[in-house]
């Protein structure tokens, strides 16, 4: 009786939420969440740093995410680096729709995310009146830090199902803002190799 009381109050380390004792749920978000593979969408300057982020120095498949997939078809994040013109806002649609559900968006980069210094007719003021945007990246361009801080959050939000629920209730992206990341500073989650 001592053991079930213990798990019952958060003790034994997560032996409630294990492979034997979990939900197929919870084991769906699990996987969902570490085997996700991002659309090439890399538009401007951005896109420099998302290759960076998927080279070695990075290396963002210990993520689950080894491969930039060329067929929206094979994908399920989208992250799209850079500024988005008037021309090209139909073709990301397009690319978006053709994607397999459930899929997600990253806005990398201040252009992006509100069409940065260009301030003009050409350029959309914002990816999120095209796509529904999940997790928006700062910066000018973002680091790779950044990225891969953004794609961090973009998973615990898929594993703890929170983007489900959003997009249920408000047919929108779950507008995440995370912080910038100074190139060099890692955040202690990546330094340990953990979540």
């Amino acid at each position: 009786m001592g053991i079930i009381s213990d798990v019952r109050e958060g003790g034994l380390g997560g032996l409630e939420h294990n492979v034997i004792t979990g939900t197929i749920e919870g084991l769906v978000k699990w996987a969902r969440s570490r085997s996700s593979w991002p659309a090439s969408f890399g538009l401007a300057c951005c896109a420099i740093e998302m290759m960076a982020t998927g080279g070695a120095h990075y290396d963002i498949s210990r993520f689950g995410m080894e491969v930039f997939r060329a067929s929206p078809r094979q994908a399920d994040i989208m992250i799209v680096a850079g500024r988005v013109s008037q021309k090209m806002a139909p073709v990301l649609r397009q690319v978006y729709d053709q994607m397999m559900e459930p899929k997600w968006v990253i806005s990398m980069g201040v252009c992006a995310s509100s069409g940065g210094m260009f301030n003009n007719y050409a350029i959309v003021q914002g990816v999120d009146q095209v796509v529904p945007v999940d997790v928006y990246a700062p910066g000018c361009p973002p680091t790779p830090e950044t990225l891969i801080h953004a794609i961090e959050t973009l998973h615990g939000l898929i594993e703890s199902g929170q983007l489900m629920k959003r997009r249920e209730q408000t047919g929108a992206g779950a507008n995440v803002h995370v912080t910038e990341v100074p190139a060099g500073d890692q955040p202690v989650s990546l330094l340990l190799g953990t979540r």
